[in-house]
């Protein structure tokens, strides 16, 4: 098969899903399973959906387009902070949004009255994490612009944490976010279909907690492709962690110096570093790069040494594996490498299933 490549489990996602869904369903807790981290694939989202997901969130609006033109039977939810130039689009692809500056809500009522229909919006509560969101204290005017609106339909608060400032979902934050639902709610006459808790850094609070309060819905991405939660990556029990390979193969293999030699300077990205000499080792090139994914993110399945990387290569050592030119080589990824190899390319994705059966491919 081609290199590189990132092999996909369906099966393995499929099960991960069911087992959160049952998991978070046990409190009365929704799954939004969010695809951005594999750019809204078709097949991966068939396969969310036959497993029991029915509504799917993503940051892209592109995705959603071709997610809901593939025929994929779901809610569509744009998370992130909308573009202001992109509200006539929004409106089309996306059944709800997340929203935090009125005037992009302004203009996607605009555009909705445009297509005669009403844009369903969750409002995003800043809870400390310093992503999206409106202050608290700015909430009830806010609410009380909304409601003017034509073409708009308040649906339910939400809040982004364990993202940009690595604030976690905590109790009290989830009560927080409740009180706040329920005094809109009550100050406005309102319902809310949503109090979107958070993201699959949740798990956590979710687990030790006596009481969910109004958290009905989690956006679920990380849990369901890697199987673990990402406040301190540790994998959740029952959950496969290796639904996604990435796979290279051996291109060069050599005996050279572990230090480079000459005068030095700063290499193709700007940097300059720092070697131990450990005299002449076997160093092996590995036909894959920056380019194709972030090698950082990438967890050896061989015991080998990753030494560096350059655009297109990745030079490893070997050690003592016994590799040859021409020999395969697998990493486990995590979230940031997950992301570059499917927006890559120049990597091909490889799908591997039983779940043919149920029509999914």
């Amino acid at each position: 098969m081609a290199t590189p490549r990132l092999e996909i489990n369906l099966d393995k996602i499929a099960h991960n899903t069911k087992v959160l869904s049952q998991l978070y369903g046990s409190k009365s807790i929704d799954v939004c399973a969010v695809t951005k981290v594999v750019c809204g694939d078709l097949t991966i989202a068939k396969c969310l959906v036959t497993a029991g997901i029915t509504m799917i969130a993503d940051s892209k609006v592109a995705n959603l387009k071709k997610m809901r033109k593939g025929d994929i039977n779901a809610t569509f939810l744009l998370i992130g902070t909308p573009l202001l130039s992109q509200a006539a689009e929004i409106v089309e692809w996306a059944d709800i949004s997340h929203n935090s500056e009125p005037a992009v809500i302004a203009e996607l009522g605009r555009q909705a009255l445009k297509k005669g229909i009403n844009h369903q919006i969750i409002l995003m509560i800043e809870m400390g994490d310093l992503r999206e969101g409106i202050m608290p204290e700015s909430l009830d005017e806010v609410v009380n612009e909304v409601l003017k609106l034509e073409g708009i339909e308040l649906i339910g608060l939400g809040t982004n944490l364990a993202c940009f400032g690595s604030i976690q979902p905590s109790q009290e934050k989830m009560n927080s976010l409740s009180k706040l639902s329920d005094q809109v709610e009550r100050k406005f006459h309102l319902k809310f279909r949503y109090v979107s808790g958070g993201n699959s850094a949740n798990y956590n609070w979710f687990k030790s907690t006596h009481s969910t309060e109004r958290i009905n819905q989690l956006r679920i991405g990380e849990s369901i492709f890697l199987g673990v939660e990402p406040v301190h990556r540790h994998p959740i029990p029952d959950l496969f962690t290796d639904a996604f390979t990435v796979v290279t193969e051996v291109c060069e293999l050599k005996i050279k110096p572990s230090v480079p030699y000459g005068e030095t300077g700063q290499n193709a990205f700007g940097h300059v570093l720092q070697f131990t000499d450990k005299g002449e080792i076997p160093r092996a090139i590995l036909g894959m790069g920056l380019q194709d994914v972030d090698v950082s993110g990438l967890r050896p399945m061989l015991d080998i040494d990753i030494l560096g990387a350059g655009s297109d290569q990745m030079i490893i050592d070997p050690k003592n594996t016994d590799l040859r030119v021409g020999d395969e080589v697998s990493f486990m990824p995590n979230y940031a490498a997950l992301l570059s190899a499917m927006t890559s390319p120049y990597v091909e994705k490889s799908m591997t299933l039983s779940c043919e059966r149920e029509g999914i491919l």
